[in-house]
Formats: structure tokens, sequence, C-alpha cells
């Protein structure tokens, strides 16, 4: 099933459970996943083929076909409300007490590690652009794209594309700016001696990573691709 050949997305579509996988090697797969295994990993300093055997005892030795929700084959409007009740809603509820940790130690420790100045302007661009970007989606795109499928009569294909294209647009700038903070935190490396909100802030940033993944994947690489964009 799986080949170094093969992209970063299309193995996750086939295979959900490898997500997990990509996570923990960090390789975007994404924003950055219409690209082989093998180029991911090579980026990453990894071996391709061993990616790629994990990938297929994994899928061997899975208990049964299927336990993992297979988001392929969920209907648009369902595939919509899952992110908005899972993916937004996080967001609304995380972002700003992200941004209190971050705001926090950037200011009892900025002054000896500049990177976290940098840090706290990055998330900050990111909490700005993530926000408005839920609230689009809800207020407007998400409406259009069902329209297409529900009544197709009310809206035309160029509007779908372009609002499809706007929003994958968005999630590259997100994506641009998840990579730069992981680049400023070395991999979210934490310093000898961090404290404890040092230690929370680093893995709440993490996990803002591994969820914005999730939402980005479920649209660029499942929901749009119905809709003709690519």
């Amino acid at each position: 099933m799986f080949s170094t050949e093969m992209t970063v997305r299309d193995a996750v579509l086939q295979y959900p459970a490898a997500s997990d996988v990509f996570k923990r090697l960090k390789i975007d797969f994404c924003c950055g996943g219409n690209r082989p295994i093998a180029e991911a990993a090579a980026e990453r300093g990894l071996q391709a083929e061993a990616i790629v055997a994990q990938l297929t005892e994994m899928k061997a030795q899975a208990p049964t076909a299927g336990t993992a929700m297979d988001w392929q084959y969920m209907s648009s409007r369902s595939l919509i409300e899952y992110v908005v009740n899972k993916h937004h809603r996080y967001l609304r509820e995380q972002l700003p007490q992200i941004a209190a940790n971050v705001a926090r130690v950037a200011h009892v420790h900025g002054g000896d590690q500049p990177h976290l100045i940098e840090l706290l302007e990055k998330f900050n661009q990111l909490k700005a652009e993530l926000e408005e970007h839920i609230a689009k989606e809800e207020d407007l795109s998400f409406s259009i794209i069902l329209a297409a499928e529900e009544e197709p009569a009310s809206v035309t294909r160029d509007e779908v594309a372009r609002t499809i294209q706007e929003l994958e647009g968005e999630h590259d700038g997100a994506g641009t700016l998840l990579k730069q903070i992981r680049m400023l935190t070395e991999d979210f490396t934490l310093p000898e001696g961090a404290c404890t909100t040092y230690r929370i802030t680093y893995t709440r940033l993490e996990e803002l990573e591994s969820m914005t993944f999730e939402h980005v994947h479920l649209e660029n690489n499942i929901l749009f691709p119905r809709y003709g964009a690519a």
C-alpha cells in the first residue's frame, strides 16, 4: 500500500492513522503534504524506507479495518460540522490561553532569550489570522461550499473556486507561521531549568500545531477536492 514515492497526503487519505506517524516525525501532511514521502523524509533527515516500513507494519497490525474515522466517507455537511465543533471551538477556547502563556514567558525571560520576543510577535500574528479565518469560514465560506452541493443554482463555479482558493491561501499563511514558530523554539526544545509556565507554553504551542495540521488536512485534502480543488 505504501511506497517512498507516494505523497504524504495520499498516505494519510488511505490510512488516517498515518497522520499520527507524520505528526511524531514533524512531517507536514496538510499544506506541505502533496509531495513524496521520500522528499518529506529527506527534509527532516529521515529514512523514507523506515517510514514506509513503519506505516506498513501499523496497517498490518491494526485490530480491525475502519477502526479510525474515515473522513473521506463523511458528507460535506458532517465534515464541516466536525471542523466547526472540534477545531473552531478548540481555537476559540485555547488561543486566548496560549496567548497569555506566550506573553508571560516573553515578559519574564525575553530579556536574555530574545527569540521569545519574536515568538510572541509570530504567535500574535497567527492568532489574529486564525481568528479571522474561522469567523470567515463560519459566516460565509462554508455556506458557499455547501450551496455548491445542496443548491447548485445559487452559486457559480467561479465563486466556489475563488472561495476555496482564498481559504487555501490562508491555510498556507498559518502553516508558514507555525513553521517559523517551530524554528524559533528549536522544535519546542525547552532550555535547561525551564519553569512550569515555559513548559506549558511549549506544550500548548505544539498541540496547536497538531490541531491546525488536522484542521487544514480535513479541508485541503478531503473537503475541497470534492469541488474541483486539488
